[in-house]
């Protein structure tokens, strides 16, 4: 940290990826300003490092500004500007000056080429460092007043202040503590003035207590559709089934589109899932019909189609009350009905949610049309910045939430340096 006291101090708050990017940033963009980052917890960069399950799934190979923002179920049309400032091929120049390199795997997601997640936090630490940031931890905010001359005054707690109510002054603070599901935990945000679109969770996964799958756990596959029933919410992808419901891309991006929907519906609702979402109920009968002429003396149940794993299939056959020994020359049309209804609209009662492993994402936050995305400048308190989850912004899985992390930290840290430069 500069030593100089007569420079303004930029106080930075949270010591995750947004608000190492942002201080960052500020500290690159001009080296005079007096940088302090304060976590209010010991550990920093823990999303990072669990992500990706340890790998940390950086950002996602979209090519332009307008592909990227498509992955944002909040904020996607505001974000197209922001991005095209500071976009996918920023952050992979950004990494590669500082040694880390990532790699493309084939569903678009990007992560280092070392596979771990510890590569992007020592990173970030290392620059910070270099940048001559002071990081402090066990530090939290409890209130920020701003100052009739300018300025903020932060009250702090927490086991590394001298004592809890001391205040620290700041020129300029960048907000960027992440997503929190109680809503309560941004009165402080409140009391300056600016609104909160209510936390809810997204990027979840769907229990289902009661399901027809429950022996399935670990079966996947590659390509399904999931609809909730009654609802104009469905998405495709890979499907996971497990011991408490069923999981995958498809599901959790689901529960990203229809975070607000789910919270409201109390996260109880019918979900069905066509396993064969390349079939219409038309193409299905006319296949079926011709695949029965060819295959009459074939068991219908030992002889799995359209690539679907034996289990499930076998799961699917017994549901429509098809034996074992049935042969599809056999099948009563009444049968084969179920059978394709279940192909096609497989009902899973679902009732309730579950957290995607340990990486948590809420739906909601400071409205974007309470901030400028230049600048990340909040429009209601002047010198009051934000960036990453903070924001009513959130993406779907595959490094999209990292990204929006990146780019509005890199934009906040860019516009807090520049009132911040020294005319001599």
């Amino acid at each position: 940290m500069k030593n100089d006291a007569a420079q303004p101090l930029v106080a930075v708050l949270g010591g995750g990826a947004a608000g190492f990017f942002g201080a960052i940033a500020c500290a690159e963009a001009n080296p005079s300003a007096r940088i302090v980052l304060l976590e209010k917890t010991g550990k920093l960069l823990s999303k990072v490092r669990i992500s990706g399950g340890g790998r940390c799934n950086v950002t996602h190979a979209c090519e332009t500004p307008a592909q990227l923002v498509a992955h944002y179920p909040r904020g996607n049309k505001q974000l197209k500007s922001a991005f095209q400032q500071f976009g996918v091929p920023d952050t992979i120049a950004w990494f590669a000056r500082r040694g880390v390199q990532l790699k493309t795997e084939a569903d678009g997601r990007m992560f280092p080429t070392t596979d771990s997640s510890e590569t992007i936090a020592r990173a970030l630490e290392e620059a910070a460092r270099q940048a001559g940031v002071r990081i402090l931890t066990n530090i939290g905010v409890d209130e920020i007043a701003p100052q009739a001359g300018g300025g903020f005054h932060l009250r702090l707690s927490g086991s590394g202040t001298a004592q809890t109510g001391s205040l620290l002054a700041a020129s300029r603070v960048l907000i960027a503590t992440g997503g929190n599901p109680k809503s309560a935990n941004y009165d402080w945000l409140r009391n300056l003035g600016h609104s909160i679109a209510e936390p809810v969770p997204s990027l979840f996964t769907f229990n289902v207590p009661n399901s027809p799958l429950n022996e399935l756990m670990g079966v996947s596959v590659p390509h399904a559709r999931v609809v909730l029933a009654g609802e104009k919410l469905q998405y495709e992808g890979p499907l996971l089934v497990t011991h408490w419901g069923v999981s995958g891309p498809a599901v959790l991006k689901l529960s990203a589109w229809g975070a607000r929907r789910l919270s409201e519906l109390g996260y109880v609702g019918t979900a069905l899932v066509n396993w064969i979402p390349n079939f219409t109920e038309e193409t299905l009968r006319t296949w079926l019909q011709e695949f029965r002429q060819q295959n009459g003396k074939k068991t219908v149940a030992a002889n799995p189609q359209f690539g679907l794993p034996q289990r499930l299939w076998r799961n699917l056959t017994e549901q429509a009350g098809i034996g074992a020994e049935v042969r599809w020359s056999d099948l009563p049309a009444k049968t084969q009905n179920r059978l394709l209804e279940l192909l096609l609209r497989t009902p899973l009662a679902v009732r309730g949610k579950t957290t995607y492993k340990e990486e948590f994402v809420t739906c909601g936050g400071v409205p974007l049309d309470e901030v400028d995305l230049k600048t990340m400048q909040s429009r209601r308190v002047p010198g009051l910045y934000f960036a990453g989850e903070v924001l009513d912004i959130d993406g779907i899985t595959g490094g999209f939430n990292f990204q929006a992390a990146w780019t509005t930290g890199f934009l906040a840290g860019r516009a807090l340096a520049a009132p911040l430069v020294v005319e001599v």
